[in-house]
């Protein structure tokens, strides 16, 4: 399965929290929200449709921050920082996916 697709999956399973991704596209980087199941990139355009991924399977997934929902950007509650793919990953399996 897709790496966002498992960080979507995750915050249906924890909708009290939300998901801040920083990606490598190359040498091109994005950040990317995920909340309740879907992604919106913060730096680039996304798709109306939802079944086109925000990053492509190629994109190399930097860190990731766990934070309190609703997000206020002047206000961010973070539960963790600067998490990697690796650290993130028992809390995916925990919640089954």
């Amino acid at each position: 399965m897709n790496k966002l697709l498992r960080l979507e999956q995750y915050t249906l399973k924890r909708p009290q929290e939300m998901l801040l991704v920083r990606a490598s596209l190359g040498d091109e980087l994005d950040e990317v929200a995920v909340f309740k199941g879907f992604s919106s990139s913060l730096t680039r355009a996304t798709a109306p449709d939802p079944d086109v991924p925000v990053l492509p399977e190629t994109a190399n997934i930097i860190e990731i921050d766990r934070l309190r929902s609703p997000y206020n950007p002047a206000a961010p509650q973070y539960i963790q920082q600067g998490l990697t793919w690796e650290a993130i990953e028992p809390l995916l399996i925990q919640v089954g996916v």
